[in-house]
């Protein structure tokens, strides 16, 4: 209440602040435009009376039976001594004024033809612009000085002016009189611009006192405003006149939600308590997932996509790993992901400041990410140690298992293993600028991008156990989940197997040649039984043998599922419903300790008798379930098993984008080197010095823009693509709602974003 007293009465002070200030400015125009029209006058005025026979001759031409007023103006002519001759005494009037510059050649035409060419005009466009103080815009107009002969035809021309905007002004035709006005004019003038001064003064004295409090007085309005809000959505006891909620809270928040509404009680000195009871519902809870600073990012991700269903598997926590991981698979470089990981904690570190700084959008993107980007730049560095690739170049961390023998100038160099030794971390640094490099690096990131799809997919089929498991569905389990596993493990999973198995074998020393997977694959589907290059021993029986299990599993997820539900629900109908609509009633402000309350998954609501209580109505039925239908269920699984079948193709290959970004990262890394350094190191003396410098900031500033920012970006949109499309459609539900409980602070943070 005292803010409101206080905002009308500034309100209603800065009001006629602005209508003073506003009618000031408007007199100041008009000052502004008598002062044009004096100074111009005198000079149409001279040019008049230069030209009084033309007026005579006009005047002569047009009016032949007005004997007086030519004699009046001949005696006028005879006897001025001073060579200045009044208009008034040759019986013609004129009016001056100001008319907009776009309206002056209308305004022209309409005057010659209305008085058919009676009139003498002289104009002069005003050099200033004047500030139309009514939009605060610039205007250009024109001074006119019309003479006439009649009162009635000056009174048109009046008119006329005045219907075109034009402002009609007071003109003295004496020279004396004209300069006394002016100075009038110039001292009103003088005097308004001390009073627009201080008014402007006083204005922004109290704008600038306003634009103090503003931001808290928005803020206690907002508070008030979310207040009332909220407070519109109970339900009022007129019996007991009381307020009753129902509303969403978490468990582990219950204790303090009730210690905190008797603390508010007894500071405000209230007798009746308020009184929190737990009741039972059969309605979904929204979803709640409790987040810090850190995985707030990762948490982003995933409600990006879907929110998850209420106890549904949350894959926020698994994807903390993955999705760092699989983008260091793409971006692995040391040197880019030690730059990524240096940014990422100078953000961390300056976090406090730059959080109440104001961001642009870019920026804020990455800063809201800064955890996220910590951990790619993390992973980045492990997985550029297993590559052994920092800047395009080798890290030489321990002694190579290959050595290189004599060889004489020109001559291709075929490098002996050690014997007895093996590099003990990641890639040997030898395969760095050796002529097989390429088709190693190729072969080894591709099997192994294999490897990480199969493992990613698997373990988010198997989330789909678990969820199928908490939510009590085992017909989700037998009828999709162990034969979708058996069909993705008899292809993709066997894949794997012979990948690993084929790296196990040193196929040179038993001199067999290793065979090729990719075709082995084709053949399994296109020649069952048949092996051209067998990688073991009865190899063709168990490719036939997974073949079968993967074919048969495809008719049980395709038909077991809706037949199950079909025969459960024909059985719950031969034994007959149970009674529809049975409920009852319990006072909201009764203790949730009585056994009524104690049902499984009862729903209550509140509900009005005649009496004006609110009562709480719980259902006894724990679910409403929703009419079944056998050809919708059939038609989804369908669609369920195609999808399924298909994407375990599509998605598996999909993960190959691992191996293709990697390399391309690599090559484009080695091609920034290649033209800019490695030229450099070619100049000798003081100025290789300066050519070394110069191309070394070339370099490490197309290595940020290029390889790490735009590199980056696209190696996280590929890995935020493998965690919603391949991993997540294994398992998510996704049909959940977010917990979006009342906070000032979320509220706050909004309004100050606004305010920015």
């Amino acid at each position: 209440d005292e803010l409101v007293d206080r905002s009308q009465t500034l309100e209603q002070r800065i009001q006629s602040l602005n209508d003073s200030y506003e009618t000031l400015k408007k007199r100041e125009m008009e000052l502004t435009e008598w002062r044009w029209v004096l100074r111009e006058a005198g000079g149409f005025f001279d040019r008049a009376r230069g030209q009084t026979d033309e007026i005579r001759q006009s005047i002569d031409e047009n009016h032949d039976d007005d004997a007086p007023l030519l004699a009046d103006m001949e005696q006028a002519h005879n006897g001025d001594a001073s060579g200045e001759r009044s208009f008034s005494v040759m019986n013609i009037g004129f009016v001056a004024g100001v008319i907009p510059r776009e309206r002056m050649a209308a305004f022209e035409r309409i005057l010659w033809r209305t008085l058919r060419g009676n009139l003498y005009m002289n104009q002069s466009e005003i050099e200033e612009p004047i500030i139309n103080p009514e939009n605060n815009e610039e205007m250009h107009k024109s001074v006119f000085v019309i003479f006439a002969h009649g009162k009635e035809i000056i009174n048109k021309i009046r008119k006329i002016s005045e219907s075109l905007g034009a402002d009609i002004y007071n003109v003295d035709e004496n020279s004396e009189l004209r300069r006394d006005q002016m100075h009038e004019v110039n001292t009103r003038l003088q005097d308004l611009a001390n009073v627009l001064s201080n008014t402007k003064r006083t204005l922004d004295a109290e704008l600038t006192m306003i634009g103090r409090s503003l931001a808290a007085w928005m803020i206690i309005v907002a508070k008030e405003k979310a207040v009332y809000q909220t407070l519109n959505r109970f339900s009022y006891d007129q019996q007991r006149k009381t307020l009753i909620a129902e509303a969403w809270c978490p468990t582990n928040s219950l204790g303090l939600v009730k210690s905190t509404l008797q603390d508010v009680n007894d500071r405000a000195g209230l007798s009746v308590p308020t009184i929190v009871n737990t009741i039972k519902t059969s309605k979904t809870p929204p979803t709640y997932n409790k987040t810090n600073r850190f995985t707030l990012g990762f948490q982003t991700i995933i409600d990006a996509y879907g929110t998850a269903k209420y106890t549904e598997v949350n894959p926020g926590l698994p994807t903390i790993v993955t999705f760092p991981f699989l983008f260091a698979v793409m971006f692995g470089d040391f040197g880019h992901g030690f730059i990524m990981t240096a940014a990422a904690c100078a953000m961390i570190y300056w976090e406090k400041p730059l959080m109440r700084s104001k961001q642009d959008e870019l920026f804020s993107m990455a800063f809201f990410g800064r955890y996220i980007m910590l951990m790619m730049g993390i992973f980045s560095m492990y997985t550029g140690l297993i590559y052994c690739d920092a800047f395009s170049k080798e890290l030489a961390i321990f002694p190579s298992m290959w050595e290189i023998p004599d060889f004489k100038e020109g001559q291709t160099v075929t490098m002996v293993r050690k014997e007895g030794y093996t590099y003990p971390f990641g890639m040997d640094w030898r395969w760095h600028d050796t002529d097989n490099d390429l088709l190693f690096s190729n072969s080894y990131k591709m099997k192994l991008s294999i490897l990480l799809g199969w493992a990613h997919m698997t373990y988010s089929l198997c989330l789909s156990y678990v969820n199928a498991k908490h939510f009590k569905t085992p017909i989700d389990i037998w009828g999709n989940f162990i034969p979708g596993m058996i069909f993705f493990q008899s292809i993709f999973g066997y894949l794997v197997f012979c990948i690993v198995y084929k790296w196990s074998i040193d196929w040179y020393a038993i001199g067999a040649n290793p065979p090729g997977l990719l075709n082995m694959l084709i053949y399994m589907f296109l020649q069952p039984g048949t092996v051209e290059e067998e990688l073991y021993s009865g190899q063709a029986v168990i490719q036939v043998i997974l073949l079968l299990a993967a074919v048969c599993c495809v008719p049980i997820m395709l038909f077991l599922k809706p037949f199950y539900l079909r025969w459960e629900h024909n059985r719950a109908r031969a034994m007959g419903y149970s009674a529809v609509g049975e409920s009852q009633r319990v006072s909201a402000l009764d203790d949730d300790d009585d056994e009524h309350q104690g049902m499984n998954g009862g729903r209550q609501s509140f509900a009005s008798e005649d009496g004006g209580a609110a009562i709480i109505t719980q259902d006894i039925h724990s679910e409403e379930h929703e009419e079944f239908e056998f050809s919708e269920v059939m038609i989804h699984q369908v669609i369920h098993t195609i999808e399924f079948c298909l994407n375990c193709v599509s998605h598996t290959a999909s993960y190959l984008r691992l191996w293709a970004l990697s390399l391309a990262h690599q090559q484009l890394s080695i091609v920034l080197w290649s033209m800019t350094l490695a030229n450099a190191f070619a100049f000798t003396g003081v100025a290789g010095a300066f050519v070394i410098f110069f191309f070394f900031v070339v370099w490490f500033f197309l290595t940020v823009a290029v390889l790490v920012v735009m590199e980056g970006t696209s190696a996280m949109l590929h890995s935020l693509r493998l965690h919603w499309v391949e991993a997540m459609s294994k398992h998510f539900l996704g049909d959940g709602v977010a917990f979006e409980p009342f906070s000032f602070e979320t509220m706050l943070e909004e309004e100050m974003a606004d305010l920015k």
